[in-house]
C-alpha cells in the first residue's frame, strides 16, 4: 500500500493543506465509521508524502552543508596553488 504516482506528484504544500483538511473533518465528527476510516487512510498517505518531501529537503541540506564544510577546509587553497 505504497504511495501512488498521484501522491508523489503532490507538492508539499498541497499535501499538507489536504492533510489539515482531513484532520479537520475527522475532528469535526459526524462521519460514518467507513468514511472516517477512508479519511484516516488518506491522512496516512498524505503524512507519508509530507515526510518524503521533508526527508528529501533534509538530505539536500545535509549534502550542501557537507559540501560547504568539506570544500572550505578540504584543499581549496591547494587546488588553486597548482
Amino acid at each position: 500500500m505504497g504511495m501512488t504516482e498521484a501522491d508523489t506528484a503532490l507538492g508539499y504544500e498541497q499535501a499538507r493543506d489536504e492533510l489539515i483538511e482531513v484532520v479537520r473533518k475527522l475532528e469535526a465528527g459526524g462521519t460514518s465509521l467507513e468514511d472516517s476510516l477512508a479519511l484516516w487512510e488518506r491522512g496516512e498517505e498524505l503524512a507519508k508524502v509530507c515526510r518524503h518531501w521533508l526527508e528529501g529537503a533534509r538530505a539536500r541540506l545535509d549534502s550542501a552543508l557537507a559540501e560547504r564544510d568539506g570544500g572550505d577546509e578540504g584543499g581549496g587553497s591547494g587546488d588553486r596553488g597548482e
